[in-house]
């Protein structure tokens, strides 16, 4: 497995009350496997109670959805094939992944993992294969339930889904501007502009947003062996780089890495799908178009 490319994720907000020259409050740590900052300006003891808040909701969906802690509710699922009574926001991702799912003809995925797990260990990717398929999973509010030789990853759509809770939390503190980065961005205020780069031919061009959320994803970000790590059964990477601007980070973080794989009419007909936004593709010439 190569990892091309490292982000620092980023958390910049000001509170709603807070003077232009209050003095920034800082913290630096570790979530979804990168380094974090968050800056938040405004009255020192609102701020801090802010990054308090941010870093609870960071533990929180880590706790729930991290692959790599053996304690995490997706862990425990993902090695006794069933999680009772989840939590509600464990069921709410769930249900996301479920509309993900749907809205892109089954391109998002997240039983994809047995066969990431495959190529990460060099074993038969041919019979991870046949453990995949989201609508054999089954839940409700009492229970979620795989199949054997089941398992699930949400990274194509966890950072998304915790961008969008601290932006909620944001919202209840009354902050005016903010830009949440936990791998997806999701902004309040504004204008903010964000470049838009490709693992391969670098920084093309620049995105403006300031309410709604966009995400990027690119398959050539990391490899699988020869493969890139947007994976599914059936498709193959089509396209080097894909960002979607939508109303929550959840759907354009799902929807981003879905439409990698996607052939350019299935992705034009998406942009009438409600929440959708602008779509930028970059090909793997490094040509970049815009719908």
């Amino acid at each position: 497995m190569t990892l091309t490319r490292r982000r620092f994720l980023t958390i910049s907000a000001a509170m709603a009350a807070g003077p232009a020259w209050a003095t920034p409050q800082r913290w630096q740590g570790r979530a979804f496997g990168a380094d974090v900052s968050l800056t938040i300006r405004g009255p020192r003891d609102d701020a801090i109670g802010a990054i308090d808040a941010t870093r609870q909701i960071i533990a929180h969906v880590e706790g729930l959805f991290s692959l790599y802690d053996p304690a995490s509710a997706l862990s425990e699922l993902n090695r006794v094939g069933t999680l009772p009574q989840p939590d509600p926001d464990f069921l709410a991702l769930m249900q996301a992944a479920e509309h993900g799912h749907l809205l892109t003809g089954g391109l998002f995925d997240p039983t994809i993992q047995p066969l990431w797990r495959a190529l990460a260990d060099g074993s038969d990717p041919a019979a991870a294969s046949t453990a995949i398929g989201w609508d054999r999973v089954r839940f409700d509010a009492a229970a979620i339930q795989l199949e054997r030789g089941q398992a699930l990853t949400f990274n194509g759509i966890a950072q998304g889904f915790a961008t969008d809770l601290i932006t909620a939390q944001f919202q209840r503190l009354e902050m005016t501007e903010t830009l949440v980065n936990i791998g997806e961005y999701r902004a309040i205020g504004g204008p903010w502009r964000l470049a838009v780069s490709d693992p391969v031919h670098g920084e093309l061009g620049t995105r403006t947003i300031a309410q709604g959320a966009i995400a990027t994803s690119s398959p050539t970000a990391m490899s699988l062996g020869a493969q890139a790590h947007i994976l599914h059964p059936q498709h193959r990477a089509r396209w080097s780089t894909v960002s979607v601007e939508a109303e929550t980070a959840t759907l354009a973080d799902c929807v981003s890495t879905a439409l990698c794989l996607a052939p350019l009419d299935q992705i034009v007909a998406m942009r009438a799908a409600d929440g959708i936004g602008r779509i930028t593709l970059v090909d793997f010439d490094g040509d970049l178009t815009t719908l």
